[in-house]
C-alpha cells in the first residue's frame, strides 16, 4: 500500500485544510466541494485527511460496518448480536466518474432471487463509505443518475437498492468530499447545495511557497515513507487536536446573538432555503471547538459565512460564486451586539442599532455599480452609432437571457445521459423487452413471463407457480434523453455588428448556453468574421466559459461564411473519434450573407451541404432584421438540411411559430 502524501506536509491552501479538518471534527457539517484549477493538491489533501481521522468501532463481520453500540435493525448481515467488535480505520471510499449504478449501491442477483428465491447482495460503494469518507473526483463530470443516488442517500442516510418487487436497505452516513475543476463544467445545483462547505483553491504565485511545493513533492516521491515519518510528530499533533475538539464538540454553546448573526447573514445574501443557516451554525460551533473555546463568536460565524454561503448564493451557471465580505462585515457588525439590539432595531429599516453608519449605502451602491461599472465601455457611449461597416468593433454586453424553445436531434441516440433528444438509456420510460447481454440489471418481468409460460409443462410444472430459467429472463429496454453537443457557429462580421442587433444575437446566444446547461449538454463556439474562422472554444462541459468567450467577442469585417461552416464541420469530424456516441446540433447564429473570399455564396452553399450529407442536425438562427429581408438564411438552413428560426421565434413564449423543433430532410432511424 503507497504513504499517501502527510496532510500537514500540505503547502498553503489554509481554507482547504480548514474546511476538511472541521469537517472531521464535526461530520454534521455535511461536507466539502473544492473547486479549482489542476494541480492544486485538491485530491492530495483529501486523501491525506482520511489519515488523520479517528478509529471506528465495527461488528466484527459486518460487511455494512454496524456500530457495536447501536447496530442498524435493518442490516441485511444482521441482526446483529452484543459481543465481537473491532476497532479500524475510517475508509475513504473512492467513487469514479464512470462507475455503474451498481457498483455505487450494490449488485443484487435477480437470478438467484426469481430462481432460488434467495436475496444474495453485494455491497457497493455506498455501504464501503459508511461511518467514513465517499471521495468523488471530477464530481461535476458524474452521470446524472448516480446524482441521483447520491442526493437520496445523502438525504435519507440510507441506501436503497430494488429489483421488481426484491429489495435490500442498509445505512449510508457518510461524509462527502468532491474535488471539480470548474473549466469542465458546473454541478448541478441539487447536488451543490448538499455539500455542507466549497473552497476555492488556486496555485501560489508566490514564488517561494511555489518552490516549497516542488521541494516537498520530489522528496516524497523519492523516499515516501521516510519524508512521512519526518512528518509524524505534526500529524500525530493534528489528529489529537481532533479528538480533543470532538470531546469538545458537545460543551460549545451557540448563544443567540450568534444565531441572530447567522440568521441576517443568511437572509442578507438571499441563499435559498434553511439548509445555509443550519450548515452555518453546525459550523461556527465546529470551528469553536477546533479553537478550543466553548462559545461561538462572531470570528467564527464570519469564517462560517465564507465556506458555507459562496456556493449558495448563485443565481445562475454564469454568476461567479463568492461573498461581498464588506456587506458581510457590515451585516455582522449590525446584528452583532445583544444590548443594542433590543431597543432600536426592530424599527422601521433594521438600521436604528448602527448609529447613523453611513458604510450601508456605500456597501450597496458596489453591488448595483459593479455591472454598470462592467457597461461604461459598452453602453455608456450609446449615442455612439457602430457603422456595420468593416471597422473593428468593441465587444457588446449581452442582451437579458430568455427561455428559449427546445432544439432537439431527430431519432434515438445511445450517447451521455441529458436531458435534450431521445435516447436508449439504463433509466426512463420501458419500452420494450431483450435478451440480456451480459448481467441482468432491469428485469422485464412480464416479458419474462411470457418467455417461461410456453414451458412449463416441459419443465414438470403441474400446479401453481412457474419454473424460470436463464434463458427465459429478458432485459427492459428504456427510452430517456440524452445530452448532445451544440455547437454554435456565430457570425461576428460587420453586417452583424449593429450596436442592438449584436446585443439581442448575444442575448439570444447566452439564452441557447443557460439552455445546454440544464440539458447537461457539451457546447463549443466557432466564430467567423473578416476573412478566417476559428475555434473560439473547443467542446467543454464549462458554459461559463463559452459565456465568457461570446462576451468578449469582437465584430467587424467581411463575412467568411463558408469558412465558419468549414471549421465547424472539422470541429464536429474531431469530436466524433473521441466521443463517437454523442450526437451534435448545429446553431448557426447569421443573418445569412456571405461575403468573404471568392465565390462566397457558392463556397458557403457546398460547406453547408457537406452537413446535410452527413445527416447532422441543424438550425439557423435567423438575425436578418430591417423591413426589407432577403431570406438567406432560410436558403442557407435548407442548404444544410435543418430548418430556421427568428430571433423572436426562438422565444419559449413567442406566439410567432409554435413549436419549432430541429427536423432533418431525412428522418432518422
Amino acid at each position: 500500500m503507497s504513504t499517501p502524501f502527510p496532510f500537514t506536509a500540505v503547502v498553503g491552501q489554509d481554507d482547504l485544510r480548514l474546511a476538511l479538518l472541521l469537517n472531521a471534527v464535526s461530520p454534521a457539517v455535511g461536507g466539502v466541494l473544492v473547486r479549482g484549477e489542476k494541480g492544486t493538491a485538491k485530491s492530495t489533501a483529501v486523501r491525506a485527511l482520511s489519515a488523520l481521522m479517528p478509529q471506528v468501532d465495527v461488528v466484527a463481520g459486518c460487511r455494512f460496518s454496524c456500530d457495536p453500540g447501536s447496530p442498524d435493525p435493518a442490516c441485511p448481515d444482521g441482526p446483529h448480536e452484543a459481543g465481537a467488535f473491532e476497532s479500524r480505520p475510517a475508509r475513504m471510499v473512492e467513487l469514479p466518474v464512470g462507475a455503474s449504478e451498481d457498483r455505487l449501491v450494490g449488485a443484487l442477483d435477480i437470478e438467484r432471487a426469481l430462481a432460488e428465491g434467495v436475496k444474495a447482495f453485494e455491497p457497493g460503494l455506498l455501504a464501503d463509505a459508511h461511518r467514513g469518507i465517499l471521495y468523488v473526483d471530477e464530481v461535476n463530470l458524474l452521470h446524472d443518475h448516480l446524482v441521483d443516488l447520491l442526493l437520496d442517500a445523502a438525504a435519507m442516510g440510507a441506501s436503497y437498492v430494488e429489483r421488481e418487487g426484491v429489495s435490500v436497505r442498509h445505512a449510508a452516513r457518510f461524509l462527502l468530499v468532491g474535488t471539480m475543476n470548474p473549466e469542465e463544467g458546473e454541478l448541478r445545483p441539487q447536488l451543490l447545495d448538499r455539500f455542507g462547505l466549497t473552497v476555492e483553491v488556486a496555485a501560489s504565485r508566490e514564488p517561494e511557497q511555489r518552490v516549497e511545493v516542488v521541494r516537498r513533492r520530489l522528496a516524497h516521491d523519492d523516499d515516501p515513507a521516510g519524508f512521512a515519518a519526518r512528518w509524524a510528530d505534526e500529524e500525530a499533533a493534528v489528529r489529537a487536536r481532533i479528538a480533543a475538539a470532538r470531546e469538545l464538540l458537545p460543551s460549545v454553546r451557540l448563544g443567540d446573538g450568534a444565531l441572530r448573526q447567522i440568521a441576517a447573514t443568511c437572509a442578507a445574501f438571499e441563499v435559498d432555503g434553511m439548509r445555509a443557516d443550519i450548515v452555518m451554525a453546525r459550523t461556527a460551533t465546529a470551528l469553536a471547538a477546533w479553537a478550543g473555546r466553548t462559545e461561538v463568536l462572531a470570528e467564527d460565524v464570519r469564517q462560517a459565512a465564507l465556506l458555507a454561503l459562496p456556493h449558495r448564493r448563485r443565481r445562475n451557471p454564469f454568476d461567479a460564486p463568492g461573498l461581498d465580505e464588506d456587506k458581510l462585515d457590515e451585516t455582522l457588525e449590525q446584528f452583532g451586539e445583544p444590548e443594542d439590539d433590543d431597543p432600536d432595531p426592530d424599527g422601521p429599516g433594521g438600521g436604528g442599532g448602527g448609529g447613523g453608519q453611513p458604510p450601508a449605502p456605500d456597501s450597496d451602491a458596489p453591488q448595483g455599480g459593479d455591472p454598470g461599472a462592467r457597461t461604461e465601455d459598452g453602453e455608456g457611449g450609446e449615442p455612439q452609432p457602430s457603422g456595420a461597416g468593416s471597422g473593428e468593433q468593441s465587444a457588446v454586453r449581452a442582451s437579458e437571457p430568455f427561455r428559449t424553445k427546445v432544439l432537439s436531434v431527430p431519432g434515438l441516440g445511445e450517447g451521455a445521459a441529458g436531458r435534450r433528444s431521445r435516447a436508449r438509456t439504463e433509466h426512463g420510460r420501458t419500452t420494450g423487452a431483450r435478451r440480456p447481454r451480459g448481467t441482468l440489471t432491469k428485469l422485464h418481468l412480464a416479458a419474462t413471463v411470457q418467455a417461461a409460460a410456453p414451458h412449463q409443462r416441459a419443465r414438470g410444472r403441474t400446479g401453481p407457480g412457474l419454473v424460470v430459467r436463464r434463458d427465459d429472463l429478458r432485459q427492459a429496454t428504456r427510452e430517456g434523453r440524452e445530452g448532445n453537443l451544440v455547437l454554435f457557429v456565430v457570425d461576428a462580421s460587420g453586417s452583424m455588428a449593429a450596436r442592438q442587433r449584436m446585443s439581442a444575437v448575444k442575448g439570444a446566444v447566452l439564452s441557447l448556453l443557460l439552455d445546454a446547461y440544464q440539458r447537461r449538454d457539451k457546447v463549443g463556439l466557432v466564430t467567423f468574421r473578416g476573412s478566417s474562422a476559428e475555434v473560439a472554444l473547443p467542446p467543454t462541459s464549462s458554459v461559463d466559459a463559452a459565456a465568457a468567450r461570446l462576451e468578449s467577442l469582437p465584430t467587424g469585417g467581411r463575412t467568411p461564411l463558408a469558412a465558419g461552416l468549414l471549421r465547424a464541420h472539422e470541429v464536429l469530424r474531431v469530436e466524433r473519434l473521441r466521443d463517437p456516441a454523442r450526437r451534435a446540433l448545429v446553431v448557426v447564429v447569421t443573418d445569412g450573407r456571405a461575403t468573404g473570399g471568392p465565390e462566397p455564396v457558392e463556397l458557403a452553399g457546398r460547406a453547408a451541404r457537406l452537413f446535410a450529407a452527413e445527416q447532422v442536425a441543424s438550425v439557423v438562427v435567423d438575425c436578418e432584421s430591417g423591413p426589407v429581408r432577403l431570406g438567406l438564411a432560410g436558403r442557407l438552413a435548407g442548404a444544410l438540411g435543418g430548418t430556421a428560426v427568428t430571433l423572436d421565434e426562438l422565444r419559449a413564449d413567442s406566439i410567432a411559430g409554435l413549436v419549432k423543433e430541429v427536423q432533418g430532410n431525412r428522418r432518422a432511424a
